[in-house]
């Protein structure tokens, strides 16, 4: 029943009255005025109450007899009376009244009408209280109002939003916890009534009921935000437009003076789409308009709003609405750096919650992971990691590999947080196997990744991945078993690259331990200034492998400070670094230095954080005793069978081998703890093993820990000596050579048990039986090596006899002629593997004797010479093949640079065989330029070989792949920061600057390129630009920094040159000129590259007695050897006539050439070469160099066949240096391919590409011009004239011509016009843009 279903007005009862005039009372109940008291009032009331509570519409003349009391109860009296519960019964009746008059009210005036309902409203705040004894009079009132409809009659009034107003705040205010579900029902009812059954909700109405949903309200009455939340839902189809007309005014129309919630319409949409979507629908076109407002700070509120509507958990509002969902999207490129990082925060919402969206998230991700803001960059790190611990299946492989990326960020932030983030995902997954082998299986390659990260040169990347090995690849707090286990398959499981990083890791945590060592020594000698000075070295040595370097000098200095003054430190310092310190211990002293050096009153301590950093690096925290003997146990438990590699995803084989590997490299960092039987004995097993590098690495595991073998493990001794003797005559030559050494590190008696290898081996020689001859020619080079005094005598008739005449100077067999230039190790012939064991075995007989008294130095460099000389052929019977004879080059080569390495050796070595072992670097075999260039770096970098061999490096600006190219820069690099970093460390070296500054380097380089076999002709523009590219290559490194005015220094040495004259041919004019040339090319370069070069050296250069003549005092050399049209050309690097390149690149069209194909990269995956291999860890694993040159196309370098033209993918791993503005045009080109057969092609169809080649190059060989066919043309040819037959065989350019020539034999012929056409396009660097 209610008041709508007759809406008239109540006008007929409006003037009735008792016949005698006075109001009628119910029985019992006296008159009710303001005589009686209040009590008494409230007395007569309750009985009034009680009977229009018992009364019913029905009841006409009791309605009519009462209806004198009804218009008394709504007197001033009543409403205005100040007790309460007057008022509240007051209002009862009332309320009741409107029950039992419905559909007509007694009341007809407007004004009365709204002063009954504003009073019955203020009385409904009685509800608030539960507990009061009035309370269900309260609740009967609510009720009766909500049930009758009662406030519906205010739909007459014209001011009736006011009451109703009052009447939902009053209900919002009141509503609390305590009140039950009916309540809140009646409530429900009373207001949804008048929303649904009234012509519309004005903007304070609607007011009233947001306000609620606004947070701060929220918070303070969850009760009200419920009622709200549960009204809004009832009457959303009513209501719905009045919202969307509210946003329209506010968001749209901008007029935010229509409503006191106009600054909170994104909260408000926020809690109205949570509530009901269908509330917003005529919204959501509008926050699209907003999302392309031109005011960042309104685009990122839009943002922070559709970010939590998108994603909310049961939002399907990126389904329903694309075309928002879309422009939403779009905000992730935004130009307001805020609105890109709210973005970027949602997505790791949105992909938990919404996994079907991650495939839009992505591309945009990808983006930002590449944002210019470091926060930015951080941030998408965050949302991926964070959704992958949630759950690996919601971020797919992409996401992981932006966060792989990053981890080569520029910013340490970004890098360590993508660190951190893998391998917080590789411990949850991989170790404790969380969602399964499949999750395990998807992050796998985690471990390597980081282990990479080691290669990079910042120590704080070094620290990270410490750290990350100690606590999340191989949790440390493990059991000493489970620990073990853990590293024991990580090991197996690791690529090579993870596997030489982390034995870099142990290393250079054992060399720090070493360090430390040394300066608890220090403190033990007495003080002086000798002591003082070395102190302080190895302080300065131990700041650089912490962080921040130089803060952390001053840190180690005190702490120096106070390991003098506290020896109970000292002490527990030097157990830490003890070789029987367990892990157990460790953990104990680390506490214990820290509790003794942390201050209470100072919470943050930089210097205790310093420590710890040292400590944590020194602490032998994953290997003792008791780890090693589990190592073992695990091993044999895979030899056995009976261990759980399969299932932890290993082979056995694979297994066993890693396990010896992995204790070989512990042998060399934790010695002392392999000094058990039982570890020994299970070594001995493994030496009877049929692999053969278990074998190895057992015999070096037994070398680098069998020091007390002898003595304390007789039982052991005689069982290993056999075996060593076994493996020395018969074994693989790497048995061989560390049974050897083996032998003379662990046993006195050294002399006898070398002698009982020696003699049979020397006597049963036999070159007929060259297979039979490898592993004693590796023994035998190794015993002469290490005991010289005692074998050198004999061997010396061993090598004039049977090594030189017998083996070296005789080709018993036929190579194969297949045309390749190299091949895999086991398709060398038995015979050339012999001979390359023969050269070794000649270098480390001398290398033994350490003196050349007999002249045998001096024989065997020219032996090497020859080698060279004849390209590896020295017999010149052209029975060796050309693969066979690359091998020779490159031994004969590597055992110059070997010998050199030796002073007494380096001393005899010639200028010209200097030159012929720098030319191998040039070689035409791209595996004799690659392992040759490692090699020298690895002996440049020990500070090995004389600081003369480093300008070999300048020789490969002349190579034709670019790897190799990037390769040596990064050694150059690496070697020229050595050599600095060494003068700085050692105050000592500034006695030896010839030998180690790097700037000293260039008068070597200048004489080399003079003795360039290429460089012919000192005018030739085309050769000079060869001469000027290599001055650059070395060059552009030496002067990136001019240290102590060091472009002065070296024009000085340039302009010295030229008042001497070339030692090694000082009266021939000719060589002369060419030196000069070559320094005036130099100065050239140096001129237009630095403007600091003008200024006075600091000092006078001495140059290098072998190599140049002492000045005369009188010869004045002022001339300029090259024009100044020369000059002009080589500054500008003016290309060559299109015409030649037209003739040097036509394609041949021979009959029968199978046509190049181009492969994709992916089909030559297995041809690239990691160049970084050798290189030391610290070169890095970044590539600063993309796009245009990562891939180079041409013609396989070492196949004589026609072969299909691959991709190089440059190796990521070399970070080159970058030059702006002054690099080539032609340098980050794609290089022309010669004609097919330009790379020694010879014509055969039929033949596969050699799959153990190297990557093709892009371009022709750039390095050696082609012999002519005919020598005699050429040594007629003026312009030619030069020694023939120098160096190592040029490659030849082919030239178009009838039928196959095969190119080992048949060489292209020389026009003495077109010679120099021929050649292969050039880099050319622009030295003036």
């Amino acid at each position: 029943m209610d008041f709508t279903a007759q809406p008239k007005p109540a006008t007929a009862l409006c003037g009735v009255v008792s016949a005698d005039g006075k109001i009628a009372y119910p029985p019992g109940v006296k008159e009710i005025t303001d005589k009686i008291t209040t009590d008494e009032m409230i007395k007569r009331l309750k009985m009034v109450v009680k009977t229009f509570m018992d009364m019913d519409q029905d009841s006409e003349d009791e309605k009519q007899q009462y209806l004198p009391l009804a218009l008394h109860l709504a007197s001033e009296f009543f409403l205005r009376n100040p007790n309460k519960d007057v008022r509240l019964l007051v209002a009862c009746c009332l309320a009741d009244i409107f029950r039992i008059y419905a559909p007509e009210a007694p009341y007809t005036s407007h004004d009365k009408l709204k002063d009954i309902f504003l009073f019955i409203t203020r009385q409904l705040k009685g509800l608030e209280d539960t507990k009061s004894p009035q309370f269900n009079r309260y609740f009967y009132l609510l009720e009766n109002l909500a049930w009758v409809k009662s406030y519906n009659i205010c739909f007459e009034l014209e001011d009736c939003n006011e009451i109703f107003i009052q009447l939902f705040r009053t209900l919002f205010s009141v509503i609390n916890n305590s009140h039950n579900k009916k309540v809140q029902m009646h409530m429900l009812d009373l207001m949804s009534s008048i929303i649904m059954e009234g012509d519309g909700v004005t903007q304070e109405l609607l007011d009233s009921i947001l306000i609620n949903l606004i947070p701060a309200h929220k918070n303070l009455n969850k009760q009200s935000f419920d009622l709200a939340k549960v009204l809004l839902k009832r009457t959303v189809q009513t209501i719905e437009a009045c919202i969307a007309n509210f946003f329209n005014q506010v968001l749209v129309l901008g007029r935010s003076s229509v409503s006191d919630l106009s600054e909170h319409v994104f909260d408000l949409i926020q809690e109205l789409f949570a509530i009901d979507p269908h509330l917003l629908l005529s919204v959501m076109p509008q926050l699209e308009f907003k999302l392309k407002s031109n005011d960042g700070e309104e685009r990122l509120a839009v943002v922070r709003l559709l970010a939590k509507l998108f994603g909310s958990k049961d939002s399907d509002l990126a389904t329903q609405n694309r075309p928002l969902w879309q422009c939403f999207l779009g905000r992730f490129n935004d130009i307001h750096v805020p609105v890109r990082l709210e973005s970027v925060k949602f997505a790791s919402h949105c992909l938990m919650n919404h996994p079907d969206l991650a495939k839009d998230l992505t591309e945009y991700l990808k983006v930002r992971s590449h944002d210019p803001e470091e926060a930015i960059r951080h941030d998408v790190i965050v949302t991926i990691i964070t959704a992958a611990k949630r759950d690996l299946a919601l971020v797919n492989d992409q996401l992981l590999g932006f966060v792989r990326e990053r981890t080569l960020d520029k910013r340490w932030r970004v890098r360590k947080e993508a660190m951190m983030g893998l391998a917080q995902l590789y411990k949850k997954y991989c170790l404790h196997g969380e969602a399964g082998k499949e999750a395990a299986e998807k992050v796998s390659w985690i471990k390597d990744k980081l282990l990479h990260i080691y290669y990079q040169n910042s120590i704080d990347d070094k620290l990270l991945v410490e750290k990350i090995f100690a606590q999340y690849l191989v949790p440390h707090n493990l059991e000493t078993e489970e620990r073990m286990k853990c590293l024991y398959y990580l090991y197996a499981s690791l690529d090579p690259n993870a596997v030489k990083a982390l034995n870099e890791m142990w290393k250079c945590q054992n060399m720090l331990r070493s360090h430390v060592r040394e300066l608890l020594d220090l403190h033990k000698q007495p003080t002086s200034e000798a002591n003082c000075s070395a102190m302080f070295g190895k302080l300065m040595t131990i700041a650089k492998n912490l962080p921040d370097p130089g803060k952390a000098q001053d840190f180690v200095k005190k702490f120096n400070q106070v390991l003098g003054d506290d020896e109970k430190l000292r002490s527990q310092l030097e157990l830490l670094i003890s070789p029987t310190c367990s892990c157990k211990q460790a953990d104990v002293c680390v506490r214990e230095i820290a509790r003794k050096l942390a201050n209470p009153k100072q919470p943050t301590n930089p210097f205790l954080e310093m420590v710890k950093f040292l400590l944590e690096r020194i602490a032998p925290v994953h290997i003792d005793s008791e780890a090693i003997s589990a190592l073992v146990k695990l091993m044999n438990k895979s030899i056995e069978g009976t261990a759980d590699d399969e299932e932890e995803g290993v082979s056995p084989d694979t297994a066993i081998r890693s396990g010896l590997e992995l204790l070989k490299v512990l042998s060399f960092t934790h010695p002392t703890s392999f000094h058990s039987a039982e570890t020994y004995e299970s070594l001995l097993q493994c030496l009877r093993m049929e692999d053969d590098k278990v074998a190895e690495a057992a015999i070096q595991i037994f070398r680098n820990t069998g020091h007390k073998i002898e003595t304390d493990l007789p039982q052991i001794r005689s069982t290993l000596i056999p075996i060593l003797h076994q493996k020395a005559k018969r074994g693989t030559p790497h048995q061989a050579k560390q049974a050897v050494h083996c032998i003379h590190a662990i046993f006195t008696n050294k002399e006898v048990q070398l002698a009982q290898i020696f003699e049979p081996l020397s006597r049963s020689l036999n070159a007929d039986v060259p297979e039979q001859l490898i592993t004693p020619l590796v023994s035998l080079g190794h015993i002469s090596m290490l005991a010289p005094d005692q074998f050198a005598s004999p061997m010396k008739s061993v090598v004039a006899n049977f090594i030189v005449k017998d083996l070296l100077m005789n080709d018993r067999s036929t190579g194969e002629k297949n045309g390749k230039l190299w091949s895999p190790d086991e398709e060398v012939s038995p015979e050339v593997l012999a001979k390359v064991q023969a050269i070794k075995l000649l270098v480390r007989w001398l290398l033994g004797m350490k003196n050349n008294q007999s002249k045998s130095a001096n024989s065997t460099l020219r032996l090497l010479s020859a080698m060279l000389v004849s390209e590896g052929d020295l017999t010149e019977q052209k029975k060796i093949s050309k693969s066979d004879m690359s091998r020779l080059r490159l031994a004969s080569g590597s055992a110059i640079m070997k010998l050199a390495q030796e002073p007494c050796y380096h001393e005899i070595v010639t200028p010209e065989q200097f030159q012929l072992c720098a030319l191998v670097i040039n070689d035409e075999c791209y595996q004799v330029r690659q392992i040759f260039a490692q090699k020298l770096h690895k002996a440049l970098v020990k500070l090995l070989l004389p600081l003369e061999y480093m300008a070999i490096f300048a020789l490969c600006a002349k190579d034709p792949v670019k790897e190799r190219r990037a390769h040596a820069r990064q050694c150059l690099l690496k070697n020229i920061s050595i050599r600095r970093e060494y003068i700085k460390q050692n105050p000592m070296a500034t006695e030896k600057l010839l030998s180690l500054l790097p700037e000293y380097v260039v008068p070597y380089m200048i004489h080399l390129l003079a003795h360039d076999p290429d460089f012919t002709r000192s005018q030739d523009v085309d050769q000079l630009r060869d001469i000027k590219e290599c001055l650059w290559f070395m060059l552009e490194v030496l002067m990136t920094k001019n240290e102590n005015n060091s472009h002065a220094f070296m024009k000085k040495m340039a302009e010295n040159i030229k008042l001497t004259r070339d030692a090694q041919s000082p009266d021939e004019s000719k060589t002369n000129e060419k030196l000069y040339t070559v320094c005036d090319v130099a100065l050239c370069v140096i001129n237009s590259k630095s403007a600091l070069c003008n200024a006075d050296s600091p000092k006078d250069p001495v140059l290098p007695m072998k190599f140049f003549t002492q000045p005369e005092k009188d010869f004045c050399n002022d001339k300029s050897y090259i024009s100044e049209e020369t000059r002009v050309l080589l500054l500008t690097g003016k290309p060559k006539p299109a015409g030649v390149l037209g003739t040097v690149n036509k394609p041949l069209s021979a009959t029968g050439r199978k046509p190049c194909v181009r492969s994709t990269g992916a089909e030559t995956g297995s041809n690239i070469i990691n160049v970084n291999s050798e290189l030391n860890p610290s070169t890095g694993n970044r590539s600063r160099e993309q796009s245009s040159e990562a891939a180079e196309t041409g013609i396989s370098e070492n196949e004589e066949n026609p072969v299909r033209i691959i991709s190089v993918t440059p190796v990521k791993n070399i970070d080159t240096v970058k030059n702006k503005g002054n690099i080539s045009s032609d340098r980050g080109k794609k290089r022309t391919a010669t004609a097919a057969g330009a790379e020694n092609i010879q014509q055969q169809t039929d033949e596969k590409v050699d799959e153990s080649g190297p990557p093709a190059p892009s371009k022709p060989r750039r390095g050696r011009r082609p012999k002519s066919e005919s020598q005699s043309n050429a040594t007629k040819n003026d312009d030619m004239n030069k020694p023939i037959g120098k160096g190592r065989k040029r490659v030849a350019v082919s030239q178009e011509s009838p039928g196959g020539l095969e190119a080992g034999n048949a060489k292209a012929p020389k026009l003495q016009d077109v010679a120099k056409k021929a050649t292969p396009t050039e880099r050319q660097i622009d030295l003036q843009r």
